[in-house]
């Protein structure tokens, strides 16, 4: 198994029951028989055994091996080798003891750039593993006809977007709504007593209609008849002024 994926498995089992002040060092310029350390802590005796457990079922899961395992009897320091990585899970009293850090701690390994590294190559194998989808190229395709049909919904589409309109509401002016109704108008009678006023009947205009032909030939006639006899009229009585002076 690939050392990366083998360090990521160990620290994933670790977190998975809480191990406490996990550390992971480089070991390939100080030893030939392992290339990392990892270091952590257990508050319990239970619990350093569950988190040695935790890491050889891990590893099995995934195809590892495990060469051996220690101090699960008493559960104060449980080792676990697991070949290229030797796992020590120790109490905190015994880990201040030892100071196995100084021992082997010269090259840190930060954890999340072994996760990294590690989840990039297995999505890289995954992705090589995966059949490569070829995309077939058509021609063009054939311009859409627009129907009357299409254009009818379309039209409907658009009705329903638009807000329904409010109706227009009549403002009456202030003075209006403020002033009260009047009341109609009363005489007072001679007795005292007041008297309704009569309501005014209402009458038509004058319409002047026009004369006809006949009428206005007959209005001439008259009149010219009417000055003829007044021309005639003191012809007549100029004889008899004469008469009354002869005698």
């Amino acid at each position: 198994m690939d050392i990366k994926k083998l360090q990521t498995l160990v620290i994933d089992a670790l977190e998975d029951v809480k191990a406490q002040d996990i550390q992971l060092f480089e070991t390939t310029h100080l030893t030939s028989l392992f290339d990392r350390v990892c270091i952590a802590s257990g508050t319990s005796n239970r619990q350093t055994k569950a988190l040695a457990a935790s890491v050889r079922d891990k590893v099995k899961e995934n195809g590892g091996s495990i060469i051996s395992m220690e101090g699960e009897a008493t559960g104060e320091w449980v080792l676990v080798d697991l070949g290229d990585i030797v796992v020590h899970i120790m109490q905190p009293a015994i880990r201040a003891y030892y100071r196995l850090e100084e021992l082997w701690g010269d090259k840190p390994v930060k954890f999340g750039a072994a996760k990294r590294t590690s989840a990039k190559k297995v999505e890289t194998e995954e992705e090589s593993d995966k059949p490569k989808r070829v995309r077939k190229v058509a021609g063009k395709a054939a311009p859409l006809e627009v129907t009357h049909d299409m254009m009818a919904i379309q039209t409907t589409l658009d009705d329903e977007k638009k807000p329904a309109r409010k109706p227009r509401v009549t403002k009456t002016t202030g003075d209006a709504e403020g002033k009260p109704a009047r009341k109609p108008a009363t005489r007072k009678a001679a007795d005292g007593t007041t008297a309704a006023k009569p309501a005014k009947i209402p009458t038509g205009g004058r319409v002047k209609v026009a004369a006809t032909k006949t009428a206005v030939a007959s209005a001439k006639q008259a009149a010219e008849k009417r000055t003829a006899n007044a021309a005639a009229a003191p012809a007549k009585r100029a004889p008899a002024r004469k008469k009354a002076t002869e005698e």
